[in-house]
């Protein structure tokens, strides 16, 4: 087990080093200057020359990158001398000295994610740390309504195949798939939080946290997580039926299955204890993805509904060109997907004991 995590971690860093890679040239290649994005209206000469000297942007694009690197490695290397880049005083973060050679100090840190361009020099992981639990708190809601319907209404379509009810349920999966999440969002908030709003009490948009007209108390508004936790959950509880169903007939095909009725078992313990617990792994695959997406943040879901989460926040560092924002989020959403397939795998070796971990 311990080998396997070592091995799956050391490609995980591989994967997260080819992201950043990716991210720092594909954003730092595009035109404009980053100094005169984050200066917005206030352009000024001299206060442009002394941005682009605080934030490395006069140096050569592979020694941005260099930087870019230090920053983001816990184990990183720092001048003295204040006036270079690497200057710890320019640094808004926690940090342990290790030791210090010549002009050079090595210290350990968490990674650093630069400041934003467009919200007054906040941190990176601030803007993501207060809008990720949100997309967080979305995404899970979402993800339990669509696994745990998902697979009752699958093991009940796989146990009535070829039935009404079993055509039913496939006409709706099918439908729940193909409908666009913009659309299914747009009608839900339509629907229920205009034209039924008197019976339902929910809102066309709305967030997790809603603070009063004074700006002092903040409050909890679970109800506004109901509309967008169903439209997030929608696509995912059509896979999981289809994949549910057509995995426990095939599972219910197999010779020990066959044995397991032979000797009397009700159908109710031959699902319970044989049956179900070898027919999630494909389930358990396409969750993993769809909980990493929705994480990533789901984008039309939250901007439509007005949600603050991860999603939106993209959404408005795309268009406010905040680019420490767009690529913190990026590695960000990369670090979940490694980490979340890490936890697939090894949850498939206790689902199913014939999967060996390698």
């Amino acid at each position: 087990m311990m080998k396997f995590l070592l091995g799956k971690i050391g490609y995980g860093f591989l994967t997260l080093f080819g992201v950043v890679t990716i991210i720092f040239f594909l954003f730092n290649i595009l035109p404009g200057d980053p100094a005169r994005m984050l200066m917005g209206q206030r352009e000024d000469g001299e206060q442009l020359k002394n941005i682009r000297k605080k934030y490395g942007f006069d140096k050569p694009i592979t020694t941005q990158y260099l930087y870019y690197l230090n920053d983001l490695s816990p184990l990183s290397f720092h001048s003295t001398n204040d006036d270079d880049y690497t200057a710890l005083q320019n640094k808004k973060y926690s940090f342990v000295k290790l030791v210090k050679i010549s002009s050079i100090q090595i210290v350990f840190k968490l990674p650093y994610l630069r400041e934003s361009f467009q919200k007054n020099g906040k941190s990176v992981s601030s803007v993501i740390g207060e809008t990720l639990p949100n997309t967080a708190v979305l995404a899970i809601m979402s993800i339990l309504l669509a696994l745990i319907l998902g697979i009752i209404l699958g093991v009940f379509s796989a146990l009535y195949k070829d039935t009404f009810f079993d055509r039913f349920i496939s006409v709706i999966s099918t439908l729940g798939m193909s409908v666009p999440s913009f659309f299914s969002a747009i009608l839900a908030a339509w629907l229920f939080g205009f034209v039924f709003h008197e019976f339902t009490g929910l809102e066309m948009t709305g967030s997790l946290y809603e603070v009063d007209d004074f700006g002092e108390t903040v409050t909890i508004k679970w109800k506004n997580l109901i509309l967008p936790s169903i439209v997030l959950g929608i696509r995912p509880l059509a896979v999981v039926v289809q994949l549910m169903r057509n995995s426990l007939l095939e599972t219910l095909n197999q010779d020990y299955i066959t044995t397991a009725k032979a000797k009397g078992l009700p159908t109710f313990k031959i699902i319970k204890n044989h049956a179900l617990k070898n027919s999630l792994n494909p389930v358990i695959t396409a969750i993993s993805g769809w909980f990493a997406s929705m994480l990533a943040g789901a984008v039309f879901i939250e901007y439509i509904f007005n949600w603050n989460g991860l999603g939106k926040e993209i959404v408005n560092a795309l268009n406010t060109l905040d680019l420490p924002v767009i690529m913190g989020s990026v590695l960000v959403i990369a670090t979940l997907f490694i980490i979340i397939n890490i936890l697939v795998d090894v949850i498939y070796s206790w689902l199913d004991p014939r999967i060996k971990l390698n």
